[in-house]
């Protein structure tokens, strides 16, 4: 049976053996997001995990969703003016900078332990330890006290920069998010709504509509709420600078997050890729590009997605209707 320490918070952390990393000091404090945050960086910076920020903000999905401005509850003593200082149980002689990577290990003393020896175990300073128990030089420790000792954290590998398993850049992800947040503060259009959408644009671009919705389809399951870390938005997953050269096709600029304008960018691409090569490739340039696929061939994945494609299209020409 895991033994249990209980914090201020009310918060179980469980013990394995003798330490186990903890989520920062007991209670909490706010953080307020900053322009090209990621929950990863403030995770990080707090000695905490991802999944523990989603979890008590409850945050959609995997936490993609935070915007500059939001005020975010973390473990410990934060600052909800986006101060960069680590939380602690009292006052350390870590630079703020050098507090940010640090993590909290419960430790149990055992009989003829010291301070000394527990502090070069662990590779902390003596100071650091003392601090972090609000303890003075030469007070006793017993065995049975629980201390927490300061640790240095591994740094995780991110997981909100990644799509298709390709890894996109801070700027981007904070575009990525800042969209999904204006989207989720949206009226939008339901599936079905969308599906008569792409429809009617699909006819008047002179798209085969079949096809235009199955890549919707395979895209986002016609929700234009949908953002991927690429910065991929809505119902038909256009990036800005695909967006951007639509505009240009069509004479005016197009507001991806509308979802008219969504569609018109991806039906209109559709278009002119349909019209420069045959079927299969024009599916892979929607997703590759087609410099890209012309250049270097289909990548695996690109084949996946043409193959679904193409299998969505002939399943929507039989009469499948994916909302029933």
């Amino acid at each position: 049976m895991r033994n249990v320490v209980r914090v201020f918070s009310g918060l179980a952390v469980p013990v394995l053996a003798a330490a186990v990393i903890t989520a920062g000091s007991p209670g909490f404090g706010a953080y307020k997001v900053k322009q090209g945050d990621t929950l990863s960086h403030i995770a990080s910076r707090y000695g905490t995990t991802v999944g523990t920020l989603v979890a008590l903000n409850k945050l959609p999905g995997n936490g993609n969703a935070i915007y500059a401005g939001e005020v975010l509850k973390v473990p410990g003593k934060g600052s909800a003016k986006g101060s960069s200082r680590g939380s602690g149980q009292g006052s350390t002689t870590e630079s703020p900078a050098k507090r940010s990577q640090l993590g909290r290990v419960t430790y149990v003393v055992k009989r003829g332990d010291t301070i000394s020896g527990i502090a070069k175990r662990y590779k902390c300073s003596q100071a650091n330890l003392l601090a972090a128990n609000g303890l003075k030089p030469g007070d006793p420790i017993y065995a049975g006290k629980p201390l927490q000792v300061p640790v240095k954290l591994r740094p995780k590998a991110r997981t909100d920069n990644t799509f298709a398993g390709r890894t996109y850049s801070d700027k981007v992800v904070a575009a990525a998010n800042r969209n999904r947040a204006i989207l989720k503060k949206r009226k939008l259009p339901t599936r079905s709504e969308m599906r008569s959408l792409i429809v009617s644009t699909a006819k008047r671009h002179g798209v085969d509509p079949e096809l235009a919705l199955a890549v919707s389809w395979q895209e986002s399951g016609w929700k234009q709420r949908v953002v991927s870390p690429a910065n991929a938005i809505g119902a038909m997953q256009v990036i800005p600078s695909t967006g951007r050269f639509t505009s240009r096709l069509v004479g005016r600029d197009l507001d991806l997050l509308k979802p008219r304008d969504n569609v018109t960018a991806g039906v209109v691409l559709l278009s002119r890729l349909t019209g420069a090569a045959r079927l299969d490739i024009a599916v892979a340039g929607y997703y590759q590009g087609l410099g890209g696929v012309k250049k270097n061939g289909m990548y695996p994945d690109t084949k996946v997605y043409v193959k679904n494609v193409l299998r969505i299209q002939a399943q929507l020409e039989r009469g499948w209707d994916p909302l029933r």
